[in-house]
């Protein structure tokens, strides 16, 4: 297969007069940016598009990209966060009148964002260190993470018939899908990490990517064949959503009146942009926080609303819950549900990151809280993100950012790109945390607009849109996966189909220290100590700075459910407020 490059060849560029340039991670920001925009235009205010062509990029980098990868990642980010700034510039004109602000993305950090699970540690420790567990909330209840076995049961692994792959997703409890394939839910034997490997494609191969689809689909778990990009194209699903853009606003009633921003006074070094928006987050693991993380790093006040009996991923939660409050509700429960419906009641902004329909179900999706807006007299925004996109025959399909990253072609390309003929998960959760600022993103259109005419609205976006956006800025050619080949370490081109999510993250990480120790400059982090951890966490800072105003999160992270169920008495750490 050759590999997509869009309609230039990204080593190389050329200016008016036909000067040839090497290719640079700056311009392809902009050249990002602009097919962003032409992407995007019909769901973003014109009022904002005026402060995204003024924003800066700032880098160290003047030589190749950062990751061992085809993929643009580093172009998409930093597009995708000059268009958020964008907004939020807009919005600040709305308190301050019409201005021109200095605004920059440092692609440094945009870069570390998308990989700042792997970065954050609690305690001194990160996400690889085993004795990091101690200081972890224990979310994971099914043990779908903490057993290697169990964990292995979502990866990818090639079926029945030669070159074909299937990503089996055992997602947050593993013994249905190890049961799909003829295996024990548990096997205290299997602990070493080769061994695991084969005893479970061994039973994949029992079976076709067909046979498996079927199976998986009977059972109603995330899993996926893993398609070329070409091929993604051509299923029925691909051809309506390589058409959409990668986020939709739209209004789901015009009949409440405008709500101005609050303008509460930040206990800030300076203004926050949303400063009194009130959130509250229902989303688990990485992207649908991801959102909210966004939203906080504004001045929002977030609340992460997660059930007591639902797993999660222990150790993201340090990095994703930056900024927030933390809260246990079930939502099944007549008595957290009259809590939950006193939350809605001054809330701005629902965010849902779970399985299409669930929050439905459950009487809170968006057509429901049209009824409590309208009482109320101020419409909600709501913004939903999942796996597949909220159109299309898949649409209801469950997935994460392994199952997008293989359906769309993105697992082909990084495969391909390193030599081989089969695919490989790219490292680091990047469409999950791409797709959160896509999800950003639509929040800040949805208030823009409820400040500007009034009305509800409705977000949407999804690791898919995000993924396709990502294919169609081209992947870098054989001369620059070369020069990048090269450059990181010969172990990470070692890697291969069946290798985990966690391993080719490890790699990707060692290579990259080496080569780029710029990503890990200590003044791209910052520290405070967690009440809820019960030690120091440290993250990765904002990427984004308005003039004006100040970006950053009011206090540190927090496990799952630390806190109860209020918008009152809301702490600050002053540590946070650091610059």
């Amino acid at each position: 297969m050759t590999p997509y490059l869009g309609d230039h060849s990204p080593t190389e560029s050329s200016d008016v007069n036909g000067t040839t340039h090497a290719y640079t991670l700056l311009d392809g920001a902009r050249s990002a940016l602009e097919q962003l925009l032409v992407k995007a235009k019909e769901h973003l205010p014109t009022e904002c598009l005026s402060h995204v062509a003024k924003v800066g990029f700032s880098t160290a980098n003047t030589g190749s990209p950062y990751f061992p990868s085809p993929l643009k990642q580093t172009e998409a980010i930093s597009a995708l966060k000059a268009v958020e700034s964008g907004i939020a510039s807009a919005i600040a004109d709305l308190s301050d009148g019409p201005k021109t602000r200095d605004i920059n993305v440092d692609m440094e950090r945009a870069t570390a964002f998308l990989f700042s699970t792997y970065l954050a540690t609690v305690g001194g420790l990160d996400k690889s260190n085993p004795k990091v567990k101690k200081l972890l909330k224990d979310t994971d209840l099914l043990q779908a993470q903490s057993i290697l076995y169990r964990r292995l049961s979502a990866n990818l692994y090639e079926t029945k018939n030669p070159g074909e792959y299937f990503h089996l997703h055992g997602s947050l409890e593993a013994t249905k899908a190890l049961n799909m394939i003829g295996l024990e839910g548990h096997r205290p034997d299997l602990t070493e990490y080769h061994e695991c490997i084969k005893i479970i494609e061994d039973h994949v191969k029992q079976y076709s990517a067909d046979q498996l689809e079927e199976m998986n689909w009977k059972i109603k778990q995330a899993g996926v064949t893993c398609l070329k990009w070409e091929d993604f194209k051509l299923t029925q699903h691909g051809q309506e959503l390589v058409e959409q853009p990668p986020w939709k606003v739209e209004a789901l009633e015009t009949e409440t009146p405008p709500v101005p921003f609050p303008c509460k006074a930040s206990r800030a070094p300076k203004p926050q942009v949303l400063a009194g928006i009130r959130v509250l987050e229902l989303c688990r693991i990485i992207a649908g926080p991801a959102m909210g993380r966004g939203l906080a790093e504004y001045g929002a006040e977030v609340i992460k609303v997660t059930a007591p009996n639902l797993s999660d991923v222990p150790f993201f939660q340090v990095d994703a819950n930056i900024g927030k409050h933390t809260t246990d509700l079930n939502l099944k429960d007549s008595n957290d549900r009259k809590i939950f419906e006193e939350l809605l009641q001054s809330a701005d902004v629902v965010l849902d990151g779970y399985r299409p329909g669930s929050l439905n179900r459950l009487g809170y999706g968006p057509r429901q809280l049209l009824e409590i807006g309208k009482q109320r007299g101020r419409g909600f925004v709501y913004v939903a993100e999942n796996c597949f996109g909220h159109t299309g025959p898949w649409s209801s399909r469950p997935g994460w950012q392994q199952i997008a990253d293989c359906v769309t072609g993105v697992a082909w390309a990084q495969g391909e790109a390193m030599g081989l003929e089969e695919p490989v998960v790219p490292p680091f959760p990047m469409s999950d945390y791409g797709t959160g600022c896509m999800g950003t993103i639509a929040a800040l259109v949805g208030l823009y607009k409820r400040a500007k005419s009034g009305g509800s609205y409705l977000g949407t976006t999804s690791l898919v849109q995000y993924d396709i956006y990502l294919l169609q800025l081209g992947l870098y050619d054989d001369k620059m996966m070369t020069e990048l080949r090269k450059q990181h370490d010969t172990e990470f081109f070692g890697l291969r189909h069946h290798d985990s999510v966690d391993e080719v993250g490890k790699r990707a990480l060692k290579t990259m220290r080496r080569t780029h120790p710029e990503l890990f400059d200590e003044k791209h982090m910052q520290g405070c100590f967690s009440k809820g951890f019960d030690a120091d966490v440290r993250t990765i800072k904002p990427v984004v700075s308005i003039e004006g105003y100040w970006n950053g999160f009011l206090r540190s992270s927090r496990p799952n459910g630390f806190d109860k169920p209020t918008w009152g008495d809301w702490e600050v750490d002053e540590d946070m407020l650091k610059e």
